[in-house]
């Protein structure tokens, strides 16, 4: 990683940094705590999720085990989906339980080693959740224990490098399969995923359309990531803005958002198109089901394909995606935004930032040390 790429402010465009290891002077090991501070599921969502869905709590540091290893959590991850894991349905992930803390992805520090791969002091990312402290069995869990990589600041590995860009590489070349001169049109543009997804389709030779919400971060998607041309949902009619912008239709359609923006996008597809539907945030908090596209014969008759998928199916090869986007973001051919909240007690509002379109770019939070 080139030394002289250096670290930028939150909410900016965000580049590797070298950080020092959090035992100098700059970052002082953590005395080990007792008490563990956690956010619990306290009650499932009906319509917006907030405060309420949540019961603070304080119980004893885990004990380490065999094998195991102790972290201690830094920064939080959120993102859409945890409103899906809170609802008590099957899914690809089974829900979190009431009382159960909130899932979520993390990176922290080793304090506490039984493993041979594992020392302490080093940085790991993991699903560690919504608490201080967290006993991980590396190999279990969803996304199991990852040691960062040489120069990679946590923001960078929760964000770029983490579930967020993954799901963009692997959602848009393996799914959209673009191809030097397709139109890509992405909703949720100015997002965590979207705006990796348009600059990878960037990089590949493909116009880039977005779609976000306010002037501010559609001005974002024009200046620093290098969109050809973008939509804002909230002041303009999407559907003609869609035929404006993609006068020649649209091949690939890489979906966030799902509901009426996705029915306005079907409206405009090419022969042999294909829709990646990586979400549907704007039915997420809906109390009541939101009603489906009312155009899906214009798959058929185009001959277009619609697919679903889910990052989960690709974590063994996340190294091959990693190894990529650190070359693009060190060569200045990606760039990505960090909304970066702090707080132990601010963990249930900056989720619901994601709902209501507060953040810019990938919600992270800082942990505050245990009083």
């Amino acid at each position: 990683m080139p030394a002289e790429l250096s670290r930028v402010s939150a909410q900016q465009s965000t580049r590797p940094f070298d950080r020092p290891p959090l035992n100098t002077p700059q970052h002082p090991r953590s005395t080990p705590m007792t008490v563990n501070r956690q956010w619990l599921l306290a009650a499932r969502p009906d319509g917006m999720i907030g405060r309420q869905n949540f019961a603070y709590a304080e119980t004893p540091v885990p004990e380490l085990q065999d094998d195991c290893v102790l972290v201690k959590n830094l920064y939080l991850s959120f993102d859409p989906t945890q409103r899906n894991w809170m609802i008590d349905k099957p899914g690809y992930l089974p829900p979190v339980a009431i009382g159960e803390v909130m899932r979520a992805g993390s990176v922290g520090e080793v304090v506490g080693s039984r493993h041979a791969d594992f020392s302490v002091g080093d940085l790991v990312q993991t699903a560690g959740g919504w608490q201080d402290y967290a006993l991980v069995a590396p190999g279990q869990g969803p996304v199991g224990l990852n040691k960062l990589p040489p120069g990679v600041s946590p923001e960078m590995m929760l964000s770029v490098l983490g579930i967020t860009g993954l799901t963009a590489y692997f959602g848009l070349l393996e799914h959209g399969q673009p191809s030097a001169g397709d139109t890509v049109l992405v909703s949720g543009a100015a997002g965590a995923t979207g705006s990796i997804v348009g600059q990878i389709a960037k990089l590949k030779g493909c116009r880039v359309v977005g779609i976000a919400g306010g002037p501010d971060k559609c001005q974002w998607l024009m200046d620093n990531a290098g969109f050809d041309a973008v939509i804002d949902y909230k002041n303009n009619d999407v559907d003609a803005q869609i035929g404006h912008h993609c006068p020649d239709k649209w091949d690939i359609y890489f979906d966030n958002v799902g509901g009426t923006i996705l029915e306005a996008a079907l409206n405009h597809l090419n022969l042999y198109s294909r829709v990646v539907l990586c979400g549907a945030i704007s039915g997420y908090n809906a109390t009541e089901p939101v009603p489906g596209p009312v155009n899906l014969m214009n798959l058929i008759t185009n001959r277009g394909r619609m697919q679903g998928f889910i990052i989960l199916d690709y974590l063994p090869r996340a190294m091959e995606a990693i190894s990529e986007l650190m070359a693009w973001v060190a060569a200045g051919d990606i760039v990505y935004q960090v909304d970066l909240q702090a707080g132990f007690k601010n963990i249930p509002s900056t989720l619901q930032r994601l709902y209501t379109g507060q953040n810019t770019g990938k919600q992270l939070l800082k942990l505050d040390p245990a009083p």
